[in-house]
């Protein structure tokens, strides 16, 4: 069914443009970063397609072409759109449209990042419930053990909780394949952390159906018909 753009609110614009939900929109509007014909916006406006809607200066479409793109994301780059932020992913993605990033990493790891402009879906991927599968490969500084990855698999008590069971395989002394359907802040350094060992290197290589394979470093690539429709379907009917 096609959307009805006669008329709508300034949050749920800017949420279906992909730039993020409608509560940081809000958030946006109650900062004054949001313009509409050249005044300041303000939270529950109204605005029809004849008004032009900015964002940090940069317009909002309406109808924006659709974006869905694989990023890998070299190790040092923030996952934040603040500009004053030194090596953010505006800046190494090199993007002019608005987007938005389905799962963060920290600046510490690098790997996969999808970056779309298509809200409902980014919406959909990062609900805290949604239970999309997410591949890492890690290197830690000490030799893998039984206990280590019988601990791993069945759950590890970080930041007051048990993580959820995962999967997990040993793919040398010092390295493994892990995959997790949470998304907690840090998770696996965390969880390595928690038995003692620390992460050298952590690198995503998979979201849901998308795989990094041999993307180069700092280089985005768009998802191929297959990707897209495996994400599509994630999307309720």
């Amino acid at each position: 069914m096609a959307t009805d753009f006669s008329s709508m609110r300034l949050n749920k614009l800017i949420s279906q443009a992909g730039l993020g939900s409608k509560k940081q929109a809000d958030a946006w509007i109650m900062q004054n970063r949001v313009t509409v014909n050249g005044q300041v916006a303000s939270v529950g406006q109204k605005v029809n397609q004849q008004d032009q809607v900015l964002l940090d200066d940069r317009p909002v479409d309406w109808s924006p072409e659709v974006l869905l793109m694989a990023y890998h994301k070299p190790v040092g780059v923030v996952c934040t759109h603040d500009i004053s932020v030194a090596n953010n992913l505006v800046v190494t993605t090199g993007l002019t449209r608005h987007f938005s990033a389905m799962g963060r990493l920290d600046k510490a790891s690098e790997g996969l990042m999808i970056l779309t402009n298509q809200g409902d879906l980014t919406n959909r991927i990062l609900q805290p419930g949604f239970a999309h599968e997410k591949e890492y490969w890690v290197e830690v500084d000490q030799p893998l053990t039984d206990y280590f990855l019988t601990n791993m698999q069945q759950g590890v008590e970080i930041m007051g909780q048990i993580t959820q069971p995962c999967e997990i395989e040993a793919t040398g002394e010092y390295c493994f394949k892990i995959v997790l359907t949470q998304g907690l802040n840090k998770q696996i350094r965390r969880m390595c952390k928690a038995l003692g060992y620390r992460v050298l290197h952590l690198q995503r290589i998979r979201i849901a159906q998308v795989w990094l394979d041999d993307l180069p470093v700092n280089t985005l690539r768009e998802l191929n018909d297959m990707e897209k429709l495996a994400l599509q379907q994630l999307l309720p009917s």
